[in-house]
């Protein structure tokens, strides 16, 4: 079974093809057929990155239509030297990330028209995103016809967030409208979480888990039985965690007082905090923290400020979420940051031996790679995961046809 998968944003798009032979593989297999879209790469103009069996080619085109790049780096498929299939109708499904499902939609959905309307509908709660999302189902109907399509929704891993953590201490009548907690990186979340129960063979709804998700967007999920019980991104990506270019969450009333007494707009206000705040806002350097670690190791004492936010602000939401879960079985590592930083690793676990959790320095130092990095006598396992969002993806379109 060939199975395509687009992860579209507002500024990039990930796509990879999966070719399956019988039942799901127990390990994350490798796509035969990966592509990155870059439309920030130069002005006016998209980088197209291709790789198929070690081999990555690159392609400039302008970048004046979206869909024309699209329907470029799909053709990649059929054609030329990173041509793996013999023509479009052998993909059988294409799977999509789709940003915000609201509450309509709590599980991976069959694309329809109903469907379309409603992502386009939460584009209002999503606006960077859910556009772009849609934007390449529609690419997919151009290029490939009828064939089958999945939006899987980030939301949807937190969809059955209990009462208590959903609503916000506000009008009830705002929660009527919609406002309420959704949270987000669900797709990779709830990745971990099964790939946490493989890698200590256990049962997952046996696990209390606390996934972290650090890359230049962040969050963290309280995960127990395998369901998500508490998370810290909530209405919108902007809250929890201090972020790459993101503040997270900051009292309301410093906005009431820019507002009142600085004259921002509301555009204003959604620039500074989605953009220009997090670490490259408290270091005034940069949203990428090898960066700002950098500038750290040359005594930027702005920098250095920047770190310990960071880290305060990760543990404190670390140690928000275990009175949810009664105790904790495993820490889980992610994402971009997640990852590759082993400092952070070091520094955030360092506030937990209260807990008995101990890491092996040796180990966490080696850049592990879906491993336990805890020591044998630790009372608290810490796994490093690899996230695989697309693999994810490719997963709830088999499960949707099978």
């Amino acid at each position: 079974m060939k199975i395509l998968v687009l992860n579209a944003g507002s500024s990039s798009q990930k796509s990879c093809l999966y070719a399956l032979n019988g039942d799901l593989p127990a390990d994350p297999p490798e796509p035969v057929w990966e592509a990155h879209i870059d439309w920030t790469h130069q002005q006016g103009m998209a980088e197209i990155n291709v790789k198929v069996a070690g081999i990555t080619l690159e392609h400039e085109l302008p970048s004046t239509s979206r869909t024309e790049v699209t329907q470029f780096m799909l053709e990649t498929l059929w054609s030329g030297k990173t041509q793996v299939i013999e023509n479009p109708k052998e993909i059988e499904i294409v799977g999509h990330r789709v940003v915000h499902g609201g509450q309509e939609y709590q599980s991976s959905t069959r694309v329809n028209a109903d469907v379309k309307a409603a992502i386009a509908r939460l584009a209002s709660f999503a606006p960077v995103h859910n556009p772009a999302n849609l934007e390449g189902i529609e690419v997919i109907e151009q290029v490939l016809g009828d064939v089958p399509q999945v939006a899987v929704f980030d939301t949807a891993f937190h969809a059955h967030l209990p009462p208590a953590t959903a609503v916000y201490p506000i009008p009830y009548k705002w929660f009527e409208q919609g406002i309420r907690r959704y949270g987000f990186h669900g797709i990779s979340h709830q990745y971990c979480a099964h790939r946490a129960a493989q890698l200590l063979n256990r049962d997952l709804n046996s696990l209390r888990l606390i996934t972290c998700h650090l890359g230049n967007g962040c969050s963290l999920a309280a995960i127990a039985q395998g369901h998500s019980i508490d998370t810290t991104m909530g209405f919108t990506p902007l809250e929890g965690l201090m972020m790459g270019s993101r503040s997270g969450s900051v009292d309301p009333g410093i906005l009431i007082h820019l507002l009142r007494q600085e004259g921002y707009t509301a555009d204003q206000l959604d620039q500074m905090l989605n953009k220009e705040s997090g670490l490259k806002g408290v270091s005034g350097i940069s949203a990428d923290v090898r960066r700002v670690r950098e500038a750290d190791a040359q005594g930027n004492a702005q920098a250095q400020l920047a770190l310990e936010v960071y880290v305060h602000r990760l543990r404190s939401q670390i140690g928000s979420l275990l009175p949810a879960l009664g105790g904790l079985d495993a820490l889980v590592f992610t994402a971009g940051v997640g990852e590759n930083d082993a400092q952070l690793r070091a520094a955030t676990c360092e506030a937990f031996g209260f807990l008995g959790l101990t890491l092996d320095p040796q180990k966490n130092n080696q850049k592990p790679v879906d491993q336990d990095i805890a020591t044998p006598d630790s009372a608290v396992r810490v796994l490093v995961i690899h996230t695989q969002e697309d693999w994810a993806i490719a997963q709830e379109c088999w499960k949707l046809v099978h």
